[in-house]
């Protein structure tokens, strides 16, 4: 078997050095190889060439192991040529070839390894016998080669680099390369790194690009060896040198002190102050006397500006400037710049329900009460009249300095028309107006432009009882009205509609004798009795007798809207607009013909001017409660019948 295997081992080289003969002889001009090489190589392995050759025992292998001394240093030169081999390691090696593709490397394994000839920049290409550290990616692939990277060795070596850096908190050097969300990225030469946008620099960076190409100092401050992931900063270098500047300066701060600063943030709430390695706070209050609704109104990035310290936490580093404390509060000499009495300009810098804010200087504000901006117009909400920013003039009415308050007017620079209203208006004359407004209570007619009088509700008609104004009047209509009340203090007037027109009632007194027989169309089925229609643009109102409510229910479902009704007349109401009408069913005594007679003749008798109430007398209501009892007909004789017509 061992014999075998020498065999074999002798074919192998044979085989290599008549490759190698082949190979010599095709670099010098030779004839063409010859037609059989196989017969050729049987030659070279005549039996003959190994009659040298013996079987070793073990035996005699243990034998020689024991007794043979092995040179020491020649034990050492042999085991240095051994290496211990890991894949994903970093490895030294050195080239022994190359071609288009690779460049093979010896790492003193037993055959060379690949590294793909792209890894390596064509400027730093190796030559042959130059030493190289190489990655060991693969000891062997599916075709037996040993793989090795060049990249990925200057990657691990720079990692270590960089671990190294983080580790000893040292300040490195990197080239930003370009922006992504959130920040940049870093080239710290093989590996990136990623620089938050907040740790660019101490300030908000309104502009990044600016950045870009460009090398800077940097810190790693987060290294993940899982992820090989790198974030790293400016920023910390920047405030540990600004650490000891900002110490300094906190020992020297005091209130009171005026600094030079540098705007380096603007937000809804105030302004942030570089003061030098220590950032304060302007806040929004504290940048003007006047009002101001952002920061911007004021200041502007990069801003050089003077402030004044009005506190300091040395604990919480924290610092509140101002820059308004600079000049003098203007309420110092309010009173002397705007004396009661004066006419002032500003502008309208707030509008709320019950007035407008007036600027008269930064700090100084006055109030227009909505009260006080006209004489006649009832202004509900100022923003009728005035816009934000409207420049506007006004009379000083008070001041108050402890409260710093400042009442104007705009209607005090005109004159107030009332002081000659009564003299205009005088009560009694009639005069034309226009409609303004329908209320429920009444109709707002204008007598001229800001001059409204009251038309109410009960001065609209002599004869009917209006509910609403749309019923007699529309908004729009030119009217006439009577002057019924002028009240300066109270700057109201009251008009009359109805007074124009002569009171008819004492004609419909005249015409409405009681003991009458009217008649007219129903227009309303209440609860207490029925209202219709009659002559002269009157109302007669037959109201229910003395009945349950379910009896008055029954009866009045019994009569519908639009049917003509007859009564006889009890009498005339002129203040309740009404004449007062008497019908048998629903007075409930029955209908007894001699019932009625009785009350025609009983009501004839009466004196209808005299305005006092007519009641029944006893003797009739009983007669007409037992005809109701003995069930007397309702059918008239013809003796009555002919009665009721002459009547």
């Amino acid at each position: 078997m061992f014999e075998e295997q020498i065999v074999e081992q002798a074919v192998e080289e044979t085989l290599e050095a008549t490759e190698d003969i082949v190979v010599e002889e095709a670099s010098v001009e030779a004839p063409p190889a010859p037609a059989e090489p196989v017969a050729e190589i049987i030659d070279y392995l005549n039996p003959e060439l190994f009659h040298d050759i013996r079987v070793v025992g073990q035996n005699e292998i243990d034998a020689y192991n024991v007794d043979s001394e092995i040179n020491a240093e020649l034990e050492k030169l042999y085991t240095s040529t051994l290496g211990d081999f890991t894949e994903h390691s970093l490895v030294n090696g050195r080239v022994v070839g190359m071609n288009e593709r690779d460049v093979l490397i010896d790492i003193g394994f037993k055959s060379e390894g690949i590294i793909d000839r792209h890894e390596f920049d064509e400027e730093e290409l190796p030559e042959i016998g130059d030493k190289v550290e190489v990655y060991l990616e693969f000891i062997e692939d599916a075709s037996g080669n040993t793989i090795l990277s060049k990249e990925k060795a200057d990657f691990m070596r720079r990692w270590k680099e960089l671990r190294d850096a983080f580790e000893e908190e040292t300040i490195i050097k990197g080239t930003i390369v370009r922006r992504i969300k959130g920040g940049m990225i870093v080239d710290l030469g093989v590996v990136q790194a990623f620089l938050p946008g907040s740790q660019v620099d101490v300030r908000p960076i309104q502009d990044f690009d600016i950045y870009l190409e460009k090398e800077i100092e940097i810190k790693i401050v987060k290294f993940n060896e899982a992820r090989k992931n790198i974030v790293v900063s400016h920023k910390v270098i920047l405030e540990e040198s600004l650490k000891e500047q900002r110490e300094a300066l906190f020992k020297e701060l005091e209130v009171g002190s005026i600094l030079e600063g540098r705007v380096k943030n603007i937000t809804d709430f105030g302004v942030f102050v570089d003061l030098g390695g220590i950032d304060g706070l302007l806040h929004i209050t504290d940048l003007s006397w006047g009002r101001v609704n952002h920061p911007s109104e004021v200041l502007e990035m990069n801003d050089n500006i003077t402030v004044k310290v009005i506190e300091y936490d040395e604990e919480r580093k924290r610092v509140s400037l101002g820059l308004k404390q600079l000049v003098p509060h203007p309420w110092v000499d309010v009173e002397i710049k705007y004396p009661m009495g004066n006419v002032v300009k500003g502008k309208v810098v707030s509008l709320t329900n019950y007035g407008a804010f007036i600027e008269l200087e930064p700090g100084v504000e006055g109030l227009i009460h909505v009260s006080e901006i006209s004489w006649t117009k009832h202004i509900k909400n100022p923003s009728e009249v005035y816009s934000m920013g409207d420049e506007i003039e006004a009379k000083v009415l008070s001041i108050y300095t402890e409260e710093r308050k400042i009442s104007l007017g705009v209607k005090q620079l005109l004159p107030d028309p009332w002081d000659e209203i009564e003299e205009r208006y005088m009560v009694g004359t009639v005069h034309k107006c226009i409609v303004q407004n329908l209320t429920q209570f009444g109709a707002f007619a204008e007598l001229e432009e800001g001059i409204d009088g009251l038309v109410h509700v009960s001065d609209l008609s002599w004869t009917k009882v209006i509910k609403h104004p749309k019923e007699v009047v529309e908004k729009g209509q030119e009217i006439e009205v009577r002057i019924l009340e002028v009240s300066r203090d109270n700057r109201r007037i009251s008009l009359g509609y109805r007074q124009v027109f002569d009171d008819p009632w004492p004609g419909i007194v005249d015409y409405y004798q009681a003991g009458n027989e009217v008649s007219g169309e129903i227009i309303r089925v209440l609860d207490k009795g029925i209202i219709i229609q009659l002559e002269l643009e009157v109302e007669g109102i037959m109201p229910f007798g003395k009945m349950s409510k379910r009896d008055r229910k029954a009866l009045a479902s019994q009569y519908e809207v639009g049917a003509n009704l007859s009564g006889i007349v009890m009498k005339v109401a002129p203040k309740d607009k009404k004449v007062v009408l008497y019908r048998e069913e629903l007075a409930g005594t029955g209908k007894s013909t001699s019932a009625t007679d009785e009350v025609k003749q009983y009501l004839k008798n009466q004196d209808t001017n005299s305005g006092e109430k007519l009641d029944l007398p006893q003797e009739l209501m009983d007669l007409a409660s037992q005809a109701e009892k003995d069930g007397v007909s309702d059918e008239p004789s013809d003796s009555e019948s002919e009665t009721k017509v002459e009547e």
